[in-house]
């Protein structure tokens, strides 16, 4: 672990040491860094655990427009189209300085770039490493960048508040590590701590992913945007474990077919199939379990035989389950895998608190809509990351307000866990929607998991439709587009107005 540096007038503070964290704190040399994490570099991060790769179009019959156009359709009228042009004909470079740092991508035989396919993308654009171990691969570059950049120091440990200055502007954290807090001046936060899966009682996701970053800009004040919007991977692997091992859509674009137990396709007679849409996919699957069924990811014969070689990661879960993909069907089921909704940041990353950016899950930047395509989360971090450093011009620091740092003692989360994944999940209905807000919002001060949650579940209440990853079974129709926006003070608002309602009802 680095010392703190003395130096505080041009120091920018990172939090978290995913893609999006690492490439910010690259970008943004030659200038100072801090760059905090709440694990050691390289661990506690759903960077490393991405299966499928980075969408780019550098393929000959490609190109950004229809990048753009693919992520718009999976975006459901959310995606904002500036933004999705910006990202996508950012991506070739991208994969280039990538390949500057070292990632060793995969190549055919020719030397080209070899390019996956995956659900709801027109062409093969997705760049892999190492089959299915694209992340890791990733992840492990551009930790050995960072460990050897003169610009940027690593400190292990949690960020557990926002310092401010005289001027309202985040002016630095404060951090804790063994039980002792210490404060981090700079002169700007780059929030990039990744999302909130494991608010979850099924998930993908480290069990960290409770939305800490999240609740940060919240309490700050920050604007939250699309906070209802969750994206449920269709095939984690149900083997009983917490987090839940991934299948790979991969496997579904070389042709894995999703199976019930007597052997019939779940997708028959829905658009798209196997290859539809990831929330059209994820209710699918859910709708089944919900009649009975059990379902399966059946790659038997070939591709199973060839897993090993072709998606290791892949075929390595699945040995530590017990399954032989050549020829037993993979059990799967749908898992909270992805947070679309986060804190909205303009097109350098900001928020509206001066001082305070966001990159990568955390944030919310138009790119993702309702509904992720899939493989453009590690490129939007990497997108961002980029554009963070063009635009950060955040002036130094006034005189630090003395902070007054509450302790906020964890919430039962076992509890949480249970209550996001049986009323805020696949599924929803206003009955769930409001049991789990009245639930959680007594505990929203004094806890950041049940804020966070408390944050989805309010979202997922005010949108009385179904659109992309949210879906409810008592608005099934869909209104026109909107986003929905909230911020702290907003939310403290509507309790009061609900809880002096309902008291004026009271007998």
């Amino acid at each position: 672990m680095n010392a703190i540096s003395p130096n505080t007038a041009d120091r920018i503070v990172v939090v978290g040491g995913g893609v999006a964290g690492l490439s910010v704190a690259l970008r943004l040399a030659p200038r100072p860094v801090t760059l905090v994490t709440a694990s050691p570099l390289g661990l506690g991060t759903a960077t490393g655990w991405a299966q499928g790769g980075i969408a780019a179009a550098v393929g000959s019959d490609d190109a950004p427009e229809l990048h753009a156009a693919d992520t718009e359709a999976a975006g459901a009228g959310l995606t904002e189209p500036d933004v999705a042009l910006r990202v996508a004909q950012a991506g070739p470079g991208l994969i280039d300085w990538l390949v500057r740092i070292g990632v060793p991508f995969d190549r055919s035989e020719d030397g080209a770039l070899a390019l996956g396919l995956e659900a709801a993308h027109g062409r093969r654009r997705i760049v892999r490493s190492g089959g299915d171990a694209t992340g890791a691969r990733v992840l492990e570059a551009l930790v050995r960048a960072v460990l050897t950049a003169p610009s940027v120091e690593v400190v292990e440990a949690r960020a557990c508040d926002l310092l401010r200055d005289t001027r309202g502007a985040v002016a630095g954290i404060v951090a804790e590590r063994d039980g002792a807090r210490f404060r981090i001046p700079a002169r700007a936060v780059v929030l990039a701590t990744g999302g909130v899966g494991a608010l979850y009682a099924a998930t993908t996701n480290p069990t960290g992913a409770v939305g800490g970053g999240l609740a940060l800009a919240a309490r700050a004040g920050a604007v939250m945007r699309d906070m209802e919007f969750v994206q449920f991977h269709p095939t984690a692997i149900a083997a009983g474990t917490d987090p839940m091992p991934l299948a790979t859509e991969a496997l579904r674009g070389e042709g894995a077919r999703l199976i019930d137990e007597t052997g019939a396709p779940v997708m028959a007679g829905i658009a798209g199939g196997d290859l539809a849409p990831r929330d059209v996919v994820a209710r699918g699957i859910f709708q089944a379990l919900q009649r009975g069924r059990l379902v399966y990811l059946d790659a038997r014969g070939a591709l199973g035989a060839a897993m090993p070689k072709r998606f290791p990661t892949v075929a390595g879960l699945c040995a530590a389950a017990g399954i032989d993909p050549a020829v037993q069907p993979i059990p799967v089921r749908p898992a909270a895998h992805y947070h679309m909704g986060g804190v909205k940041v303009d097109a350098y990353g900001a928020t509206s608190v001066p001082g305070l950016y966001a990159c990568g899950e955390v944030s919310s930047t138009g790119l993702h809509g309702a509904n992720r395509l899939a493989s453009n989360s590690l490129l939007e971090g990497l997108a961002y990351a980029r554009f963070i450093a063009d635009g950060l011009d955040a002036p130094p620091p006034n005189a630090i307000v003395p902070e007054t740092v509450a302790a906020r003692p964890g919430a039962d989360l076992p509890a949480i866990r249970t209550l996001m994944e049986t009323r805020v999940g696949v599924v929803r209905d206003a009955a769930g929607l409001e049991g789990a807000v009245a639930t959680l919002a007594p505990h929203a001060r004094s806890c950041d998991a049940a804020l966070v949650a408390l944050l989805i579940a309010r979202g997922a209440l005010e949108r009385r439709e179904s659109r992309g990853a949210h879906w409810r079974s008592d608005c099934p129709h869909t209104a026109p587009a909107a986003h929905t926006e909230t911020t702290l003070a907003a939310l403290d608002a509507a309790f009061r107005e609900t809880t002096a309602a309902r008291e004026a009802l009271t007998p």
